[in-house]
């Protein structure tokens, strides 16, 4: 990844809203139409950067592709060879544009810029908790991560997957706090932990 991106340039990526919007200097620029994640490959919520690039063939990544830093899987920022998927939840967690949009917006868009989504139904920088289990992966799941390795109760690095590690923290960090035995970060742990929902 370049050190880093002027942070001049932002682009936020709205689930809801079906947009990104590129802004440079606190100015909205640009604005495009996206297709989001289906319902059970749902976008990755939180704030990320842009790491790496590449020009393919015309795919189903249309002809430019803009990876994201998202530490649970390998998303990104693509155009794509089904237009009329635009405006939908209808991806495997990418962000997709219209070719001719994202090949205007590839060249100006520097690794290092940093890209905030919002909206969607999963994890902080949305309007609710959900409860997370093993298996889960998400912002919300690094964000329990980052408080059980504050409490002492995980070791090693917060990445944003819920696996059995995650899981023993979990069960001994609802004994701590006096909550029901479990193996779930329900909202009453995530609450007694701190987790807010806008991290």
């Amino acid at each position: 990844m370049a050190a880093s991106a002027p942070e001049r340039q932002l682009l936020w990526i709205d689930l809801d809203g079906k947009s990104l919007t590129m802004y440079e200097n606190g100015e909205a620029i640009r604005q495009y139409p996206i297709a989001a994640g289906a319902s059970g490959t749902p976008s990755p919520i939180g704030v990320f950067r842009v790491n790496s690039r590449f020009m393919p063939d015309m795919s189903g990544f249309g002809t430019r592709f803009l990876g994201l830093s998202v530490p649970w899987g390998s998303y990104g920022i693509h155009g794509t060879n089904k237009p009329e998927s635009i405006g939908r939840n209808a991806s495997h967690g990418c962000i997709r544009m219209r070719v001719k949009d994202m090949e205007a917006l590839f060249p100006i868009v520097s690794n290092g810029t940093k890209v905030i989504v919002t909206g969607g139904p999963y994890g902080p920088l949305n309007w609710g908790w959900r409860t997370l289990r093993e298996g889960d992966r998400g912002a919300d799941v690094k964000q329990l991560q980052l408080r059980l390795i504050q409490r002492g109760l995980l070791l090693g690095g917060a990445d944003g997957v819920f696996g059995p590690a995650t899981r023993k923290a979990v069960i001994a960090a609802r004994q701590e706090l006096n909550l029901s035995p479990g193996d779930q970060a329900d909202s009453a742990l995530q609450e007694r932990l701190g987790m807010i929902l806008f991290e």
